[in-house]
């Protein structure tokens, strides 16, 4: 069984770093002409799964505006989770779970179980019940070929105070947080596979701020939100990559998903030729 590391490895080497988010915010369901429903939610979701299929090799649908419509956006997402791994993208599920004890167990097999309902390949993880609370749910990715992306530094200014503070040996929270999480993949990776469980690390954090101005140890896979609208370009990629020596993920969404779905697919295929081939990890 080939890992999510190796997996995403492959990706980024045949179709390049672009990640496509998946945000049905209400103004783009009604720019798009669909109507705020989960009915509209999941024909969103559908129709930037096939413009992005054989365009890019990611694609990270936020949940939370599938859960907004209950049962039936579940339902919705169920559909395009499904749909999108079906056209042979890799799906991250931005859900941002954590929780303690069997609450978190139950989170890891629902997005991480081979044949769920909720299927992804990867998910977004938050550590801030304690690194060692996701204990279960990352090796319980390992074991089953998925991978997991750990909130460390993030790209909303609103996280800088508290993932910046210092503890007493002057260590930031992020660095923490990728301290533990590097000792979890150096323990179980596989001699020669790349790490399955990474961390969220923004294209516009500044990493020396942040505590993390030196490389991941191992490498480890970084999902990067901020670039398009939140002003990080194609050639910042290079230098987060190189800053951390670990493969990036590039995540855009309002920059994609704002020209509207007679143009997405074009608009894609634009983005994803600027990404430069970086290759670390």
């Amino acid at each position: 069984m080939t890992g999510f590391g190796g997996r995403l490895r492959e990706v980024l080497a045949s179709r390049g770093p672009l990640c496509v988010g998946i945000d049905p915010h209400e103004h783009l369901l009604t720019a798009w002409g669909l109507p705020l429903s989960a009915a509209g939610t999941r024909e969103f979701g559908l129709r930037v799964v096939d413009a992005a299929a054989g365009r890019v090799g990611i694609v990270k649908p936020q949940v939370s505006f599938f859960e907004r419509w209950g049962s039936a956006g579940f339902a919705a997402l169920e559909d395009v989770l499904a749909a999108a791994r079906a056209a042979g993208l890799l799906v991250i599920a931005d859900a941002k779970r954590g929780d303690i004890g069997t609450t978190m167990d139950a989170y890891a097999r629902a997005w991480l179980t081979p044949g769920s309902p909720l299927e992804a390949d990867a998910v977004t993880l938050s550590p801030y019940l304690g690194v060692g609370s996701l204990g279960g749910t990352l090796e319980y990715a390992v074991e089953h070929g998925k991978g997991a992306f750990v909130l460390a530094a993030t790209s909303n200014t609103e996280a800088r105070r508290l993932q910046g503070a210092r503890d007493d040996h002057a260590a930031s929270v992020a660095a923490l947080v990728v301290e533990e999480v590097s000792a979890f993949t150096a323990r179980t990776a596989q001699a020669g596979e790349p790490a399955s469980v990474g961390f969220v690390i923004g294209a516009t954090v500044d990493l020396a701020q942040a505590g993390l101005a030196g490389p991941l140890t191992p490498a480890a896979p970084v999902l990067a939100p901020g670039f398009g609208a939140q002003g990080a370009g194609p050639d910042d990629l290079t230098s987060l990559a190189e800053a951390l020596a670990s493969p990036v993920v590039a995540s855009e969404s309002r920059s994609i998903l704002s020209a509207g779905p007679t143009t997405l697919a074009a608009r894609i295929a634009e983005r994803a030729a600027l990404y430069p081939e970086v290759e670390h990890g």
